[in-house]
Formats: structure tokens, sequence, C-alpha cells
């Protein structure tokens, strides 16, 4: 089995994060980096207001479930692909494009870092050109996009298989 990195970038909802970690921990994913605006649960080190932070992890708990307690997680302002990259892993972008492999079509390689766009405008043009590979998750009734932690779910259970 591959080993996963899950890269949630400006997810807007605490209740996505929530379910990201929900569906990370069922899937063994070895760690969240949480990035950009993205709200995260409180860290030991957190410099944000404390009712703040208490005010999203509990937001983020809600539908996580004490799983932002079993996954590790790292926050980063600024998202750094190349250093994931120069631990290994393999960009994998979760995004409809021309260039997007078909999730089944897929060839997961050994190390994996999913990275999830946020919510409407998905990943950056500027992040795309940056992933190793695009994925994407056919689709086959009206609406053009399934909610960002209902993707997660379906594109780690497709590399996880």
């Amino acid at each position: 089995m591959s080993e996963i990195i899950v890269i949630a970038h400006n997810i807007r909802s605490t209740y996505n994060i929530g379910a990201i970690f929900r569906t990370c921990e069922g899937f063994g994913v070895s760690k969240i980096i949480i990035s950009g605006y993205s709200p995260y649960p409180k860290t030991p080190t957190d410099t944000r207001l404390p009712h703040i932070s208490e005010k999203l992890t509990a937001q983020i708990h809600k539908t996580a479930l004490d799983s932002e307690n079993m996954v590790p997680f790292e926050h980063q302002e600024v998202l750094n692909l190349e250093n994931i990259k120069s631990q290994g892993y393999k960009i994998i972008g979760l995004e409809q494009d021309e260039n997007s492999i078909m999730l089944q079509n897929y060839k997961r390689p050994e190390k994996i870092a999913l990275l999830l766009g946020e919510e409407v405008h998905g990943i950056t043009e500027e992040m795309r050109s940056a992933c190793d590979d695009l994925i994407e998750i056919p689709m086959f009734g009206k609406k053009e996009s399934f909610n960002v932690s209902v993707a997660t779910g379906i594109a780690l259970y497709g590399l996880v298989i």
C-alpha cells in the first residue's frame, strides 16, 4: 500500500476540514498538511487568539469526532510543495483539468501527497503546474463536482484499493 499524506489548501469550511480528518483516519493517511487560510485545530504553539482557536477546534470536532486527535497534522500558512517533493512524495492534485487522469486509470506511486483545493475554485493554475499528476473523479450526473470532503473520500478509496 502507498504512503499517503493529504494537503488541504485553502479549504474554507471547518466542517469540511473535520470530515477530511475523519476520512483520512479511516483510510490510514499518515499526515494532513493544512495550509493557506484553512481552519485547523488548536496546536501547542498556536499563535491565534485563544477564543478563535477554541471556536475553530470545536467546529472541526463536530465532524471529525476526535479524529483530529488521531491523525497527525501540521499547519503551513504558506504551502511548500517543493519541500514535500524533496521527501519523495509525488504531488497528486485532485482537480478537473484537461490533463487529469481518471481516478480508475491512475497508477499510484509509492508515496502520495494528495492536494485538495478550495471549495469553489479548486487548485490554482500555479499549483496545478507544480503537481506531478492530476487525477479526476468521473461525474455522471448533472452537477460538475463533489463536495471537497466527499471527493477526498472517493479519491482515497481509489488510491488505496
